[in-house]
């Protein structure tokens, strides 16, 4: 079904069964939603089709096994083939939602919107150990974390550790090119998640990775943030410090990695340059 790519239809899957999503019921109680204990993915999808689906499925498996939660890996795919089909050949994104109290929610939400390039204000952030590696519902932090970043003037927060360590933006890896030329992008070991996009880039490109401090990221001659829904989005400024985005040879680069990725990814003919 050919359907206009920037409708996207209000559509929810609850056990398999779709229906609006306003009208979709969560049975209570239900530790997902009042306590956050649950999994989560958001996956894009281009034209209908999903990319990055089995990467996706692994992690929220990793993630599911880590909490101690169960998930019908099979249920899942089934039912997230059934609301595409009845989304028709769209672009937007799928999120997965798995609950404590056994509910499968898929939905699909419109793609957001951004600027050409954003700016990033540090937030100091401890990251929660027993959860590392997890995607979970407990997402409260991060999501105040942005707020704080946009009462200082800035579109998204940047992690650091107490140490001084640069993490991560609260949904995005960041990866940036040091003054000594090296692209890097912090260690999954050292407390930011295991990113799919941030894998796709590392597979093609020369990627330095490890515990690095923040005022290496702010003395960056280039910088960008790397997501499934964000692709490759050029940083333009930490803390008030302008970063170059233009020209940006090594940001150029990963967004030329990344649609090689996607169109290997989506079975298409990889783009010329």
């Amino acid at each position: 079904m050919k359907v206009d790519p920037l409708q996207t239809p209000s559509l929810t899957s609850v056990d398999g069964l779709i229906g609006p999503s306003d009208a979709a019921v969560l049975v209570l109680p239900d530790d997902g939603l009042l306590r956050g204990d649950g999994v989560f993915e958001v996956i894009r999808a281009y034209s209908g089709r999903l990319f990055a689906f089995i990467e996706h499925l692994d992690r929220i498996e990793r993630s599911a096994a880590a909490i101690g939660l169960e998930l019908d890996r099979q249920a899942i795919e089934t039912e997230a083939s059934a609301l595409l089909r009845r989304a028709g050949d769209i672009d937007c994104l799928l999120r997965i939602v798995c609950t404590r109290g056994g509910r499968r929610i898929l939905a699909l939400e419109p793609l957001p919107s951004y600027g050409d390039t954003i700016s990033l204000a540090t937030v100091t952030y401890t990251p929660t150990v027993i959860l590392n590696g997890v995607k979970s519902l407990s997402y409260a932090a991060n999501m105040h974390a942005t707020r704080i970043a946009r009462t200082a003037g800035a579109d998204e927060a940047l992690f650091v550790r107490p140490d001084g360590v640069v993490l991560e933006a609260p949904t995005s890896t960041l990866f940036w090119v040091s003054p000594t030329g090296s692209l890097r992008t912090t260690a999954t070991e050292v407390g930011v998640l295991e990113s799919i996009t941030r894998a796709k880039l590392i597979e093609r490109l020369e990627v330095e990775t490890g515990a690095f401090e923040l005022d290496d990221a702010l003395n960056s001659s280039e910088a960008f943030l790397a997501s499934t829904t964000r692709e490759v989005h050029p940083v333009d400024s930490i803390d008030g410090r302008m970063i170059p985005t233009a020209p940006a040879p090594q940001t150029e680069a990963a967004a030329r990695a990344f649609a090689e990725a996607l169109a290997t990814g989506l079975g298409r003919v990889p783009p010329a340059g």
